[in-house]
């Protein structure tokens, strides 16, 4: 059982996701050097707040706000990069929010870390090979040697946002409706009738 997102937590939600993906967008502008860029530093935060969305609020919200925030984000980076750049991101971000929120909502049972490790892996390696490709194929940016550059830093960065989802799953990302459902399934499991769900 998932908590219900009210309107305040619905919009800050949005609001985080498309100022991460806005800042990526610059930031993706600017190597770091010949094989990174600053927004390879950046982006990977994105699915943390997913997989803590994902956690709290189940998947059909993750999926809401990653479809509002691909449409918010979009729209406000064609003011931050280029078109070419804004449309990669949309396109990559889309496909990567929705890789990781599947993933982690399969392995939530499983341990603690496998959910967050699996999906932002999978997603950041999508985001990342879609990203480069659309954005700047064709161009004079060395786009192969930084996607594999930005996609280690990713992973890399990935797996250290399981510390901050370690401490954050028991406190902010917690679903209360759970351990309610839990508390209650001594009493209810008597009950005629009662069917227990654990979607």
């Amino acid at each position: 059982m998932f908590d219900r997102i009210s309107t305040r937590q619905f919009i800050l939600a949005i609001t985080v996701m498309a100022l991460i993906v806005m800042a990526s967008n610059v930031l993706v502008q600017y190597p770091i050097n010949r094989w990174l860029t600053w927004g390879a530093l950046s982006y990977p935060v994105s699915f943390l707040v997913a997989d803590l969305l994902n956690r709290r609020f189940g998947p059909h919200i993750a999926r809401r706000v990653a479809y509002v925030g691909f449409v918010a984000a979009l729209f406000a980076s064609f003011w931050v990069a280029t078109p070419r750049i804004a449309i990669a991101s949309g396109c990559a971000f889309l496909c990567a929010q929705i890789t990781d929120i599947q993933i982690f909502h399969r392995l939530r049972h499983q341990r603690w870390w496998r959910a967050p490790f699996v999906g932002g892996v999978a997603a950041a390696t999508l985001d990342t090979f879609v990203f480069f490709s659309v954005a700047f194929a064709g161009t004079s940016m060395p786009w192969v040697t930084l996607l594999f550059g930005d996609l280690g830093v990713k992973l890399i960065i990935s797996t250290l946002m399981l510390a901050p989802f370690r401490a954050l799953m028991w406190n902010i990302a917690r679903p209360a409706a759970a351990e309610q459902h839990k508390a209650g399934c001594s009493d209810t499991a008597s009950v005629p009738g009662f069917i227990r769900s654990d979607t």
